[in-house]
């Protein structure tokens, strides 16, 4: 057996900034030396494997299996997820159905304000759902553009609006990854942020109109924005707190389409905003397509029927089919990784020393990558998609995942070494030190992780150990700094320099990123600031025992 050391250098902060040594290079070099992912991965993990070893003392076979265990984990269940997802968008954008998806949002206002509450918030909460990844900010800032929207504040729109929705993206993965990284209940993780979450969703759209068109505007859209907003928190909360991470955004994204699409038949603003009465007027609304509501139905059809697939895969009874004892038990396929077994955690804050899990579950069927897959298997289907075009699409889709895939994969492997090793142990440990603080500094670690890697799930993975095991060090229930490192990171999303290269693209302003980073990092640090205070006071209150977050995660 090989037990963690955490203090390897007789002193708890200087084995701490050994243990930050593989994070600053991450940071370094994807902000100052502009490498791409998937370099900047490989070169954090060598780091880390390094320390790992001759600081660490780790043996070489457990750094080894820790890697290949986090590597697979990475691949199977997460880039699955991904690579699904986008298939099937990319599916509905062959069969041509995705263009009328796009128009039936377009054709419900012609005030750009609201437009951009449907478009960048809504619909963009819909696609970050279903695929997350960067990919809603390019689809939404480019409709905007093609409404009229300037380029800058199409992209710089959508990135703010793009917020409310990153803790559940993907299908829910960025919390699903750090549950099955640290072997806690995806669940009560949802919950706690799905208790978090929904004012920033009620504030987003009001805060859209106002950065559009001031307090004037809001006072002359409030009605809308109030009930976009509450309908998406309303629903977020429903969802995070009884089903899980799987389905927040997709299904509060579709009722709050819905709602505000029917509300808008009975209530309009007195003034039609645009921003170029040129660009963005007559032309659009004379040359709108006429579609029959049939022809919408089906466009939508696709993704309601992921809606329900995901609530059945989600479901105790189907997940016991597959359980130990299960009829289909069959079909989930468990191996032993020998490089894990030995490895003891004997973390001072934990009472026992406790073994690490070494046993790698491939879940053929039980996993959302498998009902999103099928899903689009039946939407190839009712959208008329030649066999050859779907196999086609799906090569195009893995082709161009190929870095991202292997960028996770590295990152993943990244966060196990480090939780495997004691790495995330020293950090916490040091941190813990600051005391009660924390409790403030929590969601600013998921920020600082979301902007670094571009991705919630990746910031989860990174630093999931850490908040972890600083909670249990200040005493204080664990699953709140867990869901404060992705409500944290949502802020982040919107300074990311990943995310902001890929909005610069979708609206035609390569080059001008700096004036991206400048129109939304004031906003992302003032977000973040109140959501650390949120944290601290939810803290607080618990050590005081005037609330009980464990009740309220499990309930």
């Amino acid at each position: 057996m090989w037990f963690q050391i955490y203090d390897p250098l007789g002193n708890q902060w200087l084995s701490a900034f050994v243990a930050l040594l593989p994070i600053l290079l991450f940071f370094v070099s994807l902000v100052y030396l502009n490498l791409q992912g998937y370099v900047a991965g490989f070169l954090t993990v060598v780091l880390a494997t390094l320390i790992a070893l001759f600081v660490y003392d780790m043996p070489l076979t457990n750094a080894i299996g820790s890697l290949i265990y986090g590597g697979l984990y990475g691949l199977y269940p997460i880039a699955w997820i991904i690579i699904a997802a986008i298939f099937l968008y990319k599916l509905t954008v062959k069969s041509g159905y995705f263009d009328i998806l796009r128009e039936s949002i377009i054709a419900i206002t012609p005030d750009q304000r609201i437009q951009v509450i449907l478009i960048g918030f809504c619909f963009g909460a819909f696609l970050e759902g279903a695929i997350g990844f960067g990919g809603p900010v390019a689809i939404t800032a480019a409709l905007l553009v093609g409404l009229g929207l300037r380029p800058l504040y199409a992209a710089g729109l959508c990135m703010i609006a793009n917020t409310a929705p990153v803790a559940f993206g993907a299908v829910g993965i960025p919390i699903i990854a750090m549950a099955g990284a640290l072997n806690f209940p995806a669940l009560e993780i949802s919950s706690m942020a799905g208790h978090m979450l929904p004012p920033l969703s009620v504030f987003i759209p009001f805060f859209l109109v106002f950065l559009m068109d001031g307090l004037k505007g809001v006072k002359e859209t409030w009605p809308v924005a109030l009930v976009a907003g509450g309908s998406f928190a309303l629903i977020q909360y429903l969802t995070a707190t009884k089903l899980g991470p799987e389905l927040p955004d997709i299904a509060s994204a579709v009722v709050s389409i819905i709602v505000v699409a029917l509300f808008l038949r009975i209530w309009k603003p007195k003034n039609v905003f645009k921003f170029d009465e040129e660009v963005g007027g007559k032309a659009n609304v004379e040359n709108k397509p006429n579609y029959s509501v049939g022809q919408i139905i089906l466009a939508w059809l696709p993704f309601v029927i992921l809606i329900l697939a995901i609530i059945v895969w989600t479901q105790p009874w189907f997940k016991a089919l597959f359980a130990k004892d299960g009829a289909l038990n069959f079909l989930v396929f468990r191996f032993e990784i020998s490089g894990l077994i030995g490895i003891m955690q004997n973390i001072p804050v934990v009472p026992e020393p406790k073994a690490v899990n070494s046993i790698f579950t491939f879940p053929l069927i039980n996993t959302v990558g498998t009902s999103i897959f099928l899903v689009a298997i039946i939407t190839m289907i009712i959208l008329r998609v030649k066999v050859s075009t779907a196999i086609k699409t799906f090569g195009e889709t893995l082709n161009e995942m190929k870095f991202a895939i292997l960028t996770i994969a590295l990152v993943v492997g990244f966060a196990f070494i480090s939780n495997y090793s004691g790495i995330s142990a020293s950090l916490a440990l040091a941190l813990a030190q600051t005391g009660d603080a924390f409790a403030f500094f929590s969601p600013v670690v998921g920020w600082i992780g979301v902007f670094l890697t571009g991705s919630d799930t990746s910031s989860n993975l990174l630093f999931g150990g850490l908040q972890q095991l600083t909670a249990r060090a200040l005493d204080i229930p664990e699953v709140l700094f867990l869901a404060a490192n992705s409500v944290g990171g949502v802020v982040g999303k919107m300074i990311s320099p990943q995310s902001i290269a890929i909005a610069c693209a979708a609206v035609g302003l390569v080059g001008r990123e700096s004036d991206l980073f400048k129109f939304t990092v004031k906003y992302s640090i003032i977000f973040v600031i109140v959501i650390g205070l949120f944290t601290y006071a939810l803290a607080m209150l618990h050590k005081n025992g005037v609330i009980d977050l464990l009740a309220i995660t499990t309930s």
